[in-house]
């Protein structure tokens, strides 16, 4: 299907395609009930509603990052890595919902989001081999990253053991 799209569109769809699967597992996965509703948080946590908002925003920058890279990259194994390093953080992202709201672990969140964190940090390098702007699109995703890690090492002080 994507060698129908042609050479450029093909890494546009995948590039959407994946977010669009990414974001949407990690929704699914992002149950707000009773016992999110009754964790303790801290006052500076942003609402609920603005969370939406900003993984739109970032999704729809990381996949115009890896289109940017991808069309950058020479073919071979250089855009294997970056497949590579997409793909593990795609999964990153989607287990640490898992972790918090379905197991409703955030002290195993909180572990697993130091290693999305550093998958971002993997990303922003990789992509930034290949295209210096890309790797721009990138830096708010570690920011809100890093901004998520603080709020769930809150959760856990606040609310733990778990």
């Amino acid at each position: 299907m994507i060698e129908a799209l042609g050479g450029r569109w093909g890494p546009i769809a995948v590039a959407a395609a994946s977010a669009i699967v990414v974001a949407g597992a990690g929704a699914w996965l992002t149950t707000l009930g009773p016992w999110y509703a009754s964790l303790r948080v801290p006052s500076w946590k942003p609402p609920d509603w603005a969370f939406g908002p900003v993984w739109t925003t970032i999704f729809t920058l990381t996949a115009i990052a890896g289109v940017m890279a991808w069309n950058a990259a020479p073919e071979g194994p250089e855009r294997g890595w970056l497949l590579a390093a997409f793909a593990l953080n795609g999964v990153l992202n989607i287990a640490w919902s898992g972790l918090f709201f379905r197991l409703e672990r955030p002290d195993w969140a909180l572990i697993e989001v130091a290693a999305l964190w550093l998958s971002v940090a993997v990303l922003i390098v990789a992509v930034g081999c290949h295209s210096g702007l890309g790797a721009v699109l990138l830096v708010p995703y570690l920011v809100w990253v890093g901004i998520a890690a603080a709020l769930n090492w809150s959760i856990v002080r606040l609310n733990g053991p778990f």
